[in-house]
């Protein structure tokens, strides 16, 4: 198998991350029909005489969104419950945490690790955690590893 780009990777990785997060977290506006009327000169019915049915298209959509996102979220939480013990703390605690976006690799190697790690170290595991976790995210194909090789 060819080498990974790591910045790629890197960049990848946190971009499945960052839209678990948001998927995870973030409350579904769910899509509302209208109340009031909508007024036109145009007829209600289109040429074929079937009225939209606005209701139960939203319906659909919310669900459909609400199937996709569910979907999305477990998958990820499968590949990063596959990871090692010590990797899947990192990915967890840095990148799956509703504060992530607050949190620093500083304060997860230096707070979060017990007994404390350092930069160097921090870095390794999580080398490796991203490189075992994109490998996870293509065989769930949440993304394709294709876009990542470098092209070398």
């Amino acid at each position: 198998m060819e080498e990974l780009d790591p910045k790629k990777t890197k960049s990848a990785v946190e971009g499945v991350l960052q839209k678990y997060r948001m998927y995870r977290y973030l409350v579904s506006e769910d899509r509302e029909a209208s109340t009031t009327a909508a007024y036109s000169d145009m007829p209600r019915s289109s040429p074929t005489n079937v009225t939209s049915d606005q209701t139960a298209s939203i319906a659909i959509h919310n669900v459909d969104a609400q199937s996709f996102r569910r979907s999305f979220v477990e998958r990820v939480e499968r590949a990063v419950n596959a990871l090692p013990k010590t990797e899947r703390f990192l990915i967890q605690k840095r990148y799956m945490n509703n504060d992530a976006e607050y949190i620093t690799d500083g304060h997860v190697y230096n707070f979060e690790f017990q007994p404390p790690c350092n930069k160097d170290t921090y870095g390794k595991i999580r080398r490796k955690a991203f490189y075992r976790l994109i490998l996870k995210l293509d065989d769930l194909k949440i993304l394709r590893i294709s876009e990542i090789f470098n092209p070398e």
